[in-house]
């Protein structure tokens, strides 16, 4: 009887331990649970839960505890253990708990049981000598005893469906309780015994820091060639040049940012692309940024990474992601500048033969050489108006986009718009009355009418297309700005 009264104790203990299970209320846009709490203290009470009088010692019947099912652990002889895999978000405090964290070390984990526990060691000796205090939490979403061995060490563990690397940081952001966040990976790849430089920058008033392993130090053997001499490298280069940027390591995993800009953020990213998401947005949203260096170690003996466990594929995969999310999240800087070229270029060729065909040299620009000018002039615009759209949604400011209005102001705009196209149908008149004229039908060879023609046809074109860009411009903006409320 007292050990079964021990074993009770001890299970009572640990439901005192779930902060949020069934109570799963409406998410916003980024899936986030709005009533999550972001103290674990709100978590229902053990007298709040359904028990069974079935219950002898271990755990029989599976109704009596159906939110730690559904959590995907339950309790066996007052033990943490896993279970069917989990449905729900759930949290579970350590034993001895930190109270009032400055510092969040917040990190996934996959069956990572080799190197939890050192990896949390390592958390705690990262945080005593950065001289701060820190939680240390981990996403799991592990079939083997990683959480038991997390919440063992110390660590507060947050228990989640298997949706992915970024998914995991949306689902900890209700749990997070300190004002700065260092994110990483948990399997001792990321020396995080040297937390000190993130504290820093911290402290020095950056909102965003980024780890770099260039500047710091890889171990041989740590990375790949193919990933250290050209795929970290290339990419890096590529979002350096799109966002005028000036990161030396986009792909570092481990990276510091403040509570506060990470909710402004907004992660929606499911998978690796997190990491990409979270780079671009930062420059976006125009985050006071430092890079300070990491120490980047080589897998343990008898580790394999998850990429090795998803085949030759996964590190090819998930740079075409993160280009994907760089190329989604610049798509303004593949339509402006790219458009004012196009379009510059394109009425070079169009507008000097408006009136007849222009001779430069040997080459005689006619009505082909106006056609293709036309065309080239429209590909610009279109690139340049919907550029401007594309502006608004990634607009965390608001600068931009206040420019973006002064420039399409709707009833200034408007007008213009229709100057344009009525411009433009003028163009057309002498031409539709010469066809008219000849019994509707073209007369034979090519007049200033048809080169005019052109012209007022790409007008109405340039009417129509500003006067739509006019009204999704405002309505992006006030989409945007709802959204963000």
């Amino acid at each position: 009887m007292a050990e079964m009264m021990s074993i009770d104790s001890l299970r009572n203990s640990a439901l005192n331990d779930f902060d949020e299970v069934l109570r799963s209320g409406p998410t916003d846009r980024y899936g986030t649970n709005r009533r999550a709490p972001r103290d674990a203290q709100q978590a229902p009470s053990v007298a709040d839960r359904p028990s069974s009088s079935k219950e002898h010692g271990l755990v029989q019947d599976r109704k009596a505890i159906s939110p730690m099912a559904s959590c995907g652990l339950v309790f066996d002889d007052g033990s943490l253990i896993v279970g069917e895999s989990p449905t729900h978000v759930a949290m579970f405090r350590p034993k001895h708990d930190v109270a009032d964290p400055v510092v969040s070390i917040v990190v996934p984990a996959l069956n990572e049981s080799l190197t939890i526990e050192d990896f949390v060691t390592w958390c705690k000796e990262g945080l005593s000598a950065a001289g701060v205090q820190g939680e240390i939490v981990i996403v799991d979403s592990s079939t083997d005893d990683t959480p038991t061995r997390a919440r063992a060490a110390g660590a507060r563990v947050i228990r989640c469906p298997k949706r992915g690397l970024g998914r995991a940081y949306i689902d900890a952001v209700p749990y997070i309780r300190g004002d700065f966040v260092i994110m990483g990976d948990a399997d001792c790849t990321y020396d995080f015994r040297l937390l000190a430089p993130f504290v820093e920058q911290f402290h020095a008033g950056y909102e965003f820091v980024m780890g770099s392993r260039w500047k710091g130090e890889i171990e041989r053997g740590s990375m790949p060639p193919h990933h250290q001499y050209f795929g970290t490298p290339f990419t890096t280069w590529i979002l350096n040049r799109v966002y005028s940027s000036k990161f030396s390591d986009i792909h570092c995993g481990m990276r510091g940012i403040s509570r506060d800009a990470l909710v402004r953020m907004g992660i929606q990213s499911q998978s690796w692309e997190y990491a990409s998401e979270m780079v671009l947005k930062s420059v976006h949203m125009e985050l006071r940024t430092a890079e300070v260096p990491v120490r980047f170690l080589k897998d343990r003996e008898g580790r394999v990474s998850h990429h090795r466990r998803l085949g030759w594929f996964s590190p090819f995969q998930a740079a075409w992601i993160n280009l994907r999310a760089m190329f989604i999240y610049g798509a303004d800087f593949f339509l402006v500048r790219p458009g004012v070229f196009t379009l510059l270029l394109g009425l070079l060729l169009m507008v000097p033969v408006s009136l007849g065909p222009v001779s430069l040299g040997s080459i005689t620009f006619s009505l082909y050489w106006q056609f293709l000018g036309a065309m080239l002039a429209t590909v610009g615009l279109q690139g340049v108006l919907i550029g401007a759209v594309a502006r608004t949604f990634f607009d965390y400011t608001g600068r931009k986009t206040a420019r973006l209005l002064h420039v399409f102001s709707y009833t200034r705009t408007v007008a213009f718009s229709g100057l344009l196209t009525m411009t433009g149908f003028a163009f057309v008149l002498p031409l539709a009355i010469r066809y008219i004229d000849e019994g509707f039908a073209l007369a034979p060879g090519i007049t200033w009418r048809n080169h005019l023609a052109v012209t007022g046809l790409w007008l109405v074109v340039c009417g129509f297309s500003l006067f739509v860009t006019t009204l999704l411009v405002h309505a992006a903006s006030l989409a945007t700005r709802w959204s963000q409320r």
